[in-house]
């Protein structure tokens, strides 16, 4: 069971890079497809997110798609591959908001949060793995992130200290592009 769960994770990590890399940066597919276009607007608009009940029906299809077909071919075990799947396109879902809107804790809060806000913010063709970086590095598009710098215009809250300046504490990690016209500058 324990196998069948970490294969069901491991296809959502490898689902969680082809998606990205292809339907939301493919220059062809990215404005075609309904993940592209929410995803475009991701990246210009950096604290949208699709509303919560398109992805409640991305997880609906993931389920409808792959429960009959693993249920009859592995019975129990099927089952416990589509739990693994679907709790880690959760978990992902989860961790890429959080990732947006809090500061986060520990070392791997910190990796994810500069592995993803490079790709946002210097090289949107590396770092296509949110939760891990396993698939860039199998296809080569993982690059380690050094000091990360946001544009201030798609700077999120959690960056500033209460006197609206970078909080000291990210800023080994992290620096603002200022805008000419802006108070800070």
């Amino acid at each position: 069971m324990l196998i069948a769960i970490v294969l069901g994770i491991l296809t959502w990590s490898f689902l969680e890079y082809v998606i990205h890399r292809f339907l939301g940066h493919h220059r062809t597919w990215a404005r075609k497809n309904p993940f592209g276009i929410e995803h475009t607007a991701h990246h210009s608009r950096g604290n949208y997110f699709a509303p919560a009940w398109k992805k409640g029906l991305a997880a609906g299809l993931f389920l409808a798609i792959l429960l009959p077909p693993a249920w009859l071919l592995a019975g129990s075990y099927g089952l416990a591959y589509v739990i693994g799947f679907t709790a880690f396109y959760l978990s992902y879902e989860v961790l890429h908001r959080l990732m947006h809107v809090w500061a986060g804790v520990g070392p791997y809060g910190r990796w994810a949060r500069r592995h993803h806000f490079f790709h946002h913010f210097h090289d949107p063709k590396k770092n296509h793995g949110v939760t891990s970086p396993i698939w860039d590095l199998v296809f080569g598009t993982y690059v380690r992130p050094e000091k990360i710098v946001v544009p201030e215009k798609l700077a999120m809250p959690w960056l500033f200290a209460t006197d609206q300046t970078l909080r000291p504490e990210l800023d080994r990690d992290y620096a603002l592009r200022l805008t000419r016209a802006s108070p800070r500058a």
